[in-house]
Parts: structure tokens; C-alpha cells; sequence
């Protein structure tokens, strides 16, 4: 597994190596050893998502403000931009943002650690999202950062209408959010 530091060093970009004929395809989707070698840490996912969501859709910036959930996100089919912002006020790359392309084609993963924002918009016609995460999911200690706050300025790339819940809809400015220390 190839591993890339991102402009914020802790978000790593990882990329497979694919065996491949006419047969198919095979790659190791996670390896534990690697994969804390890449993150220089231990890290243990407790619970595994699996979302499925139309051309356009946009989620995010999503983070439990308490038990703070690092994720390995993945596309299985389709396509999407995949942000991660960081909101730890003590960090030198708070309020900064990276993103990247991940598809079923190019089977690229991105880690996002705990202290980070989380979203993507589908790119493709349809896309499935699947995630690890490193801590449960805890409705109550929800946030979100509207996807359009003018303090990050995230780059989306938009081709249509972004289509988002009514909770993103309602998301707070990254200056009035609920943030980590």
C-alpha cells in the first residue's frame, strides 16, 4: 500500500496496489500493520458504515464534538470529492482543508483522523461510501459545519445543484462551531 501525507500531514491518502487480468481484480482493501505504520499509531475501528447516495448529493462537514470518530473512508462504486477539515484550534492547520478524488475506479482511501470535519459530494450518478470509524456512532454529540462557509472556502467541485438534508442545510459557520481544542 502506497501512503501520502496530505497538506495536513495527519490525513494520509492511500492507494492499493491492484493485481489485475482479464479475469479481474484483487487488492488488500486494509491491513492493520500497514495502515498504523502510514498513520504512526495504533488505531482500532469499532464499527464499519455503508451509505449509498445520488449524483449531487452533498454531507458533511460532519463531527461528533465527544467521542471524536477518526475515519477510513473508501468508494466502492461511483465517484466522489472527499473533504476533511481540521477543527483543532491548537493545531497549525486548523481551519484548513484537503480533498481528494476517490472512486471505485481508482480505489484510493483516505484517512481522517479524529479532530477533523468530514464530507463529500458524489461526483457520479450514484456513489457507495463505506467507512471505518474509531469510535461509536453518538447522535447526541453531533455537529456539522455548513459545506458552503465562507471561512474555509472549500473548493467543491459542482456541476449541479448540491442536493444536502435539511440538518446539513441548518450546518454551523465554522467561526460560531463547536470546535476541539
Amino acid at each position: 500500500m502506497k501512503s501520502t501525507r496530505l497538506a495536513i500531514p495527519e490525513v494520509l491518502l492511500l492507494e492499493p496496489r491492484v493485481f489485475g487480468d482479464e479475469r479481474g481484480f484483487f487488492f488488500e482493501s486494509f491491513n492493520q500493520r500497514e495502515f498504523e505504520s502510514a498513520a504512526g499509531k495504533q488505531i482500532n475501528f469499532v464499527q464499519s458504515n455503508h451509505s449509498r447516495s445520488m449524483q449531487y448529493v452533498l454531507r458533511g462537514l460532519h463531527y461528533q464534538i465527544k467521542q471524536a470518530q477518526g475515519k477510513l473512508v473508501r468508494v466502492v462504486s461511483g465517484e466522489v470529492f472527499d473533504v476533511a477539515v481540521d477543527i483543532r484550534r491548537s493545531s497549525a492547520t486548523f481551519g484548513q482543508w484537503v480533498g481528494e478524488t476517490l472512486s471505485a475506479e481508482n480505489k484510493r482511501q483516505l484517512w481522517v483522523p479524529p479532530g477533523f470535519a468530514h464530507g463529500f459530494i458524489v461526483l457520479s450518478e450514484d456513489a457507495e461510501f463505506l467507512y471505518n470509524t474509531t469510535d461509536y456512532w453518538a447522535p447526541e454529540h453531533e455537529r456539522c459545519i455548513v459545506w458552503n462557509d465562507p471561512t474555509l472556502a472549500i473548493n467543491w467541485p459542482l456541476t449541479g445543484k448540491p442536493i444536502f438534508s435539511e440538518k446539513d442545510a441548518r450546518g454551523a459557520t465554522f467561526e460560531t462551531a463547536e470546535v476541539y481544542d
